[in-house]
């Protein structure tokens, strides 16, 4: 079962800073993860197509189809947050990569929710650490 934002906020904390002052800094290393702050975090229960070389070992992409559209869904995600008020709330633990498992809101706006709207990302469920469906297929439709 998986938990809303709303009924975990109290047992989390979320970090608001404005992206667009000299002391907040976001990057995004791909079009589901990043780093806010210097903290690495990957969106939860999303999934972006990789921009890593076909058939590289780590964040590869499957085709050339999926890695063009990885560079896509970068380019959204970057535009979408830039110069916005940014909250990341951690709703999950570490990732194999060390990274924080969150929630990103850009003035407001869930920006899994709206990539996914966009076409640029795709629900990923998990529970935890546990998928609960496969992981999507960039190379297909």
């Amino acid at each position: 079962m998986r938990r809303s934002v709303s009924s975990i906020a109290t047992a989390i904390i979320a970090l608001s800073l404005f992206c667009g002052s000299a002391s907040a800094q976001l990057y995004w290393s791909d079009g589901d993860s990043g780093r806010f702050n210097g903290q690495k975090f990957r969106l939860a229960d999303v999934d972006a197509p990789e921009t890593g070389g076909v058939g590289a070992a780590i964040g590869g992409a499957e085709c050339e189809k999926e890695r063009e559209r990885g560079f896509e869904a970068k380019e959204f995600i970057v535009e979408l947050t830039r110069g916005k008020s940014i909250e990341l709330v951690q709703v999950g633990g570490e990732t194999t990569f060390g990274r924080q498992v969150s929630r990103v809101f850009a003035d407001g706006e869930d920006v899994a929710e709206a990539g996914i709207r966009a076409g640029m990302l795709r629900p990923w469920p998990h529970e935890g650490s546990k998928a609960l469906t496969p992981k999507p297929d960039w190379c297909g439709s």
